[in-house]
């Protein structure tokens, strides 16, 4: 059967030569610098691998669950690197024994399991129209596929397709806390099918470590309770391991250390029957206080403060060991054992971020090379075949580390032992400036998303040429692609291009791949939405602002600050009602908020959800569509609510208090109606976070901590006072329902409140009596025990479309006159 699908794209480099012609090729632009580095390491990991039995068997469970009624229309087979030309790749075949319907009809061969289902996906995608995202972003789309028996053949040559690189990386060190937290073993059994599906080889597995280290840090005569004040809370984790904060969110029970340390074999067992290499945490240096009472002689400082409210030391100002001290080595080979006795393997490769927002105290080169020295001596006494992995975020941001900080740190361990992450280099990239990491192997990262904000951005064209660039440019040491967002399950476009990177040896035309995106996506073309995510393209994912995409949008981020430092251009007073034009700058003398994020004409933005709402009716079916609908029509009301919020401003510096009741009771209107938007997908939904939490706990007390960590982590972040917030409030801000109706909502009603009591009593703002009334309102929203549905109600089309016509429907008519000049919010 033909697919309706073509079964070859410009946009996608697969290679078409008969199979012995392609056993022929090499990685001729590949990186050999790099990959030779680390060639010792992948014979290892290869030797070492699970069984082919055991990866096929693994496989076919992920193809079981997708895909049930095909199960039978796939064989799969484990190849030698020899066969695939000396490089990892997959190969697809019509099967030859193929006769009638029931047999195998397609057979994908790969040098692991997770090239299997890499080829699977390869196949589904681009040959029966298929799309896989994230259940919550719209699941997969798989009704294109032909019945059993009537699948698309390939060429009769076959199809092979090698990485370019060894290693697919996968997550960020907060990923862990930012959206995995509460999962359980049904969750992680998805994301490991997810991540094998994207071809995915080389993820961080962080899991259940706190266990570990209660078991190497009795050994060093720490007790239980010595670490009720080391580790953070479930929704805290990532910063605890990292040394930024100690028990906030606390005590973590002993059976959440339990829990954890088993899901965590089960989540080892499950990657490594794929063929991945999990990377294993390693000792970073981060030390409970108890161990300088123990061990006085032993050279251990407190770090300063980390984003705390009066740097309170309950929480912040942490202990970190030496790594020259022999005493970090001890600990970190017993890290290291202890890891091998508890999951009966390794793969030799270890994440370890000592100098992670922690600045080393002296920046003498030669002191630095010899913590990094030290740092792997640690990993090495306890593998000596260990290799260190580090995030290079500290290089993105820290003027401590210029180029002889950096190289000193860099060269101090051996060639091909250390591989860093560049961890923003879609925006960001490191490996330019510092001549490949002065020769170190490394990673080109996608960071792309900060705290699981939920905004739809991107920088496709980045995307599609940035890990070409980097693996083509002279003397390349890059090593592999990889995904390092702080938050997943948004933005499935962008996680789309950047997974099928990891296969690509030429780069991509973004505009022709989108135009192909949209009909996998929804399952069909249809050529008015090809024209709507051509204009999305253009302006929400091709940012090249260079600014880090924080949402900072007023609903989310209300800002603290009093109103009469925020300065509106002459311009913006204009008898104008349409507050997508509107323009508003903060005076610098305060830095109270930061300014919300826009890149793009928000007109644009505008007309291309006219469209989408216009073809609702051929696609409401689709889930996708649905979420698609509801996130873009959720991006244009944000950026509405921001200049409306400007137009309360400007009939407040105007005393104008009737202006300022009818637009404070419109935005307070919009967030209401945002709210009912969102409430129409499962993927925004506030009470599948706060269920997750409280699922995991083994009694009352701790819903509540379990709860509470939640809550808090979404909104004031961090420790408070009566009348100081957080310093990183609502850096984990999310456009859920339930969070607008029940937080926001109010948070902005009380701001309003304190603007029309100084407009009638003739006063001030009363700034520090709105952040009494806040803090207030927040601590008692982050103990409340009210639920919110798990299940998404409400017609999505319906409600955009009426919220389109509500709110913007008279910009959609200006569009014309509004066209090409970019709206932009300053704050």
């Amino acid at each position: 059967m033909a697919s309706k699908f073509p079964s070859f794209s410009p946009t996608v480099t697969i290679i078409f030569f008969s199979l012995c012609c392609a056993l022929l090729l090499n990685s001729a632009h590949s990186s050999a610098i790099g990959i030779g580095y680390i060639s010792r390491l992948l014979e290892i990991q290869d030797r070492e691998r699970a069984p082919p039995y055991v990866q096929v068997a693994a496989a076919r469970g992920v193809l079981r669950r997708l895909l049930p009624s095909h199960s039978s229309s796939f064989d799969f087979q484990i190849v030698s690197k020899e066969q695939c030309g000396g490089a990892s790749c997959f190969m697809i075949k019509n099967h030859p024994s193929f006769r009638r319907r029931g047999d195998p009809q397609i057979l994908i061969s790969g040098v692991t399991g997770v090239e299997i289902l890499a080829g699977l996906h390869w196949y589904l995608k681009h040959w029966c129209g298929s799309h896989i995202s994230w259940d919550k972003t719209g699941g997969a789309q798989l009704f294109s596929v032909p019945k059993a028996g009537l699948l698309s053949r390939v060429q009769d040559a076959g199809i092979l397709v090698q990485r370019p690189v060894p290693w697919n990386y996968y997550q960020n060190a907060v990923t862990s806390s930012y959206s995995f937290a509460w999962w359980d073993w049904e969750r992680w059994e998805k994301e490991i099918d997810w991540m094998a599906l994207q071809g995915i080889n080389l993820p961080l597995a962080f899991t259940g470590q706190e266990a570990i280290w209660q078991k190497v840090f009795l050994k060093f005569n720490i007790s239980k309770s010595d670490l009720d004040d080391f580790f953070g809370g479930p929704a805290f984790l990532a910063w605890s391991r990292m040394g930024n904060l100690h028990g906030w969110g606390g005590p973590l029970p002993q059976s959440w250390l339990d829990q954890q340390l088993i899901l965590q074999k089960k989540i080892l067992v499950r990657m490594y029957e794929l063929g991945m290499t999990p990377v294993l945490p390693a000792f970073s240096g981060n030390v409970p206080a108890a161990l300088k009472t123990i061990y006085p002689s032993a050279k251990i400082t407190r770090l300063g403060n980390w984003f705390s409210v009066k740097s309170d030391p309950r929480w912040t100002r942490t202990y970190l060991l030496d790594a020259t001290d022999p005493l970090f080595v001890e600990i970190g080979r017993t890290f290291i054992e202890e890891q091998l006795k508890e999951y009966g393997r390794t793969s030799h490769i270890y994440n370890c971020d000592t100098f992670d927002e922690n600045t080393p105290p002296d920046d003498d080169p030669a002191y630095i090379s010899s913590l990094g020295v030290a740092i792997f001596r640690g990993m090495q006494s306890g593998d000596n075949d260990g290799v260190w992995l580090m995030q290079g975020w500290l290089f993105s941001y820290d003027p401590f580390w210029r180029p002889p900080q950096m190289k000193a740190l860099l060269q101090s361990v051996p060639a091909g032992r250390l591989v860093v992450l560049d961890l923003f280099a879609e925006v960001k990239p490191i490996w330019i400036t510092t001549e490949q990491f002065y020769g170190v192997p490394y990673i080109w990262c996608m960071l792309h998303n900060f705290a699981g904000n939920v905004e739809m951005y991107g920088v496709l064209d980045a995307i599609a040429s940035g890990p070409i660039d980097a693996r083509t440019s002279e003397n390349s040491t890059m090593v592999g692609v990889g995904m390092s967002m702080e938050g997943i399950e948004q933005n499935p476009i962008v996680y789309d291009l950047m997974s099928e990177m990891a296969f690509q040896h030429n780069k991509v035309d973004a505009k022709a791949w989108i135009d192909q995106y949209s009909a996998r996506r929804y399952g069909r073309s249809v050529p008015s939405i090809q024209d709507a995510w051509n204009i999305l393209y253009h302006t929400l994912y091709n940012c090249t602002d260079g600014a880090y995409d924080k949402n900072r949008d007023v609903i989310v981020a209300f800002p603290d600050v009093d109103p009469s430092f925020i300065s509106i251009p002459p311009e913006a007073f204009q008898p104008n009602e349409n507050p997508v034009a509107g323009r508003a700058v903060l005076k610098e003398i305060t830095d109270s908020f930061d300014q919300p994020h826009l890149w793009y004409s928000t007109s644009e933005v505008i007309h291309a959800l006219d469209i989408f709402i216009a073809s609702g009716d051929e696609l409401s079916e689709s889930n996708a569509y649905r979420y698609d609908l509801v996130d873009l029509t959720r991006q244009a009301l944000a950026k509405y609510a921001n200049q409306l919020f400007l137009k309360v401003i400007e009939a407040y510096q105007f005393n104008d208090a009737i202006g300022v009741a009818r637009r404070s009771q419109k935005f307070l209107g919009l967030v209401e109606d945002m709210d009912t938007l969102l409430a129409c997908h499962d993927g925004f939904l506030l009470g599948p976070w706060l269920e997750s939490a409280k699922k995991l706990a083994q009694d009352e007390e701790q819903e509540k901590q379990f709860e509470w960590n939640a809550r808090t982590q979404i909104t004031m972040w961090f420790d408070n006072t009566k009348e100081e917030a957080s310093l990183l409030r609502d850096y984990g801000n999310k456009y859920w329902s339930g969070l607008l109706r029940d937080y926001y909502g109010p948070r902005a009603a009380i701001y309003f409140k304190y603007l029309t009591q100084s407009l009638e009593w003739g006063s001030e703002f009363r700034l520090k009596d709105w952040r009494r009334e806040w803090i207030k309102l927040t601590n008692d929203w982050q103990n409340s025990r009210k639920e919110f549905p798990v299940k998404s109600s409400g017609n999505a089309l319906n409600t955009s479309r009426w919220l389109f016509d509500k709110y913007l429907g008279s910009s959609a008519e200006n569009i014309q006159s509004l066209h090409g000049a970019a709206t932009e919010i300053v704050i």
